[in-house]
This record gives structure tokens, sequence and C-alpha cells, in this order.
């Protein structure tokens, strides 16, 4: 994990890509369309933000894979657990990640399919 020295405007926008996530919770595909608004408005200005904003939607991407595994999977009724146990992972790690992106920390996900390189 690498730590540089950024203004904390850089800081402030990379922590937003990671919790603009959560509206996952509430709006059906804010999990991805939260951190796209805010990588696309901000990669420009900084390559933090860009970064931190890709890594994002790659890991919002992959519990979206997962989620729809899961609904399949619930025909069997493992899928309900792995549903309810992949919502926890998802919030706890995204905010593990705002933490670590407000600290000015590159934060990697674990489990994250690189989509966007």
């Amino acid at each position: 994990m690498n730590q540089t020295t950024y203004n904390k405007d850089e800081q402030m926008w990379g922590m937003l890509c990671h919790l603009s996530a959560l509206s996952g919770f509430i709006i059906p595909l804010g999990n991805v369309i939260g951190p796209l608004i805010i990588y696309s408005m901000k990669k420009n200005d900084y390559a933090f933000v860009a970064d931190q904003g890709k890594e994002s939607m790659n890991f919002q991407i992959s519990v979206l894979i997962y989620l729809i595994s899961g609904g399949i999977l619930s025909i069997f009724f493992l899928g309900f657990f792995l549903i309810i146990a992949l919502g926890l992972v998802s919030l706890i790690l995204t905010v593990i990640a705002s933490v670590r992106a407000n600290d000015g920390i590159y934060y990697r996900y674990p489990l994250s399919i690189q989509f966007i390189k």
C-alpha cells in the first residue's frame, strides 16, 4: 500500500469514490453509478481519484456479478447466505477503503476483478 502526500481535496474525492458506492443499498445500481460519476468528474484533475475511482468501480462490478451468482444459487437456498455475507463484506470493505483513501493510501479490494485498468 502506497502512501503519498496529497492535498485534502484529492483525498476527499478519493474517499467519495468509495463512499458513493453505498448508494447501492438504496438506489438500484447506485453502487456502480456513484463511483462512475465522481470518477468521470475528477479523473482528469487528480491521479489519485482516477485510481481509486477505477478500483471502486471494479469492486462494485465484481459485487454485482457475485450477487447475480447468489441469486442463481438461491434456488438451492445457499444463495441467500451468500447474498447476506456479500452485503456485509461489501459494506465493511467500502468503509475501510474510504478511510484509507481519506488518509491518502491507495486501497486495493480483495476478490475484485480488474475490468477497468
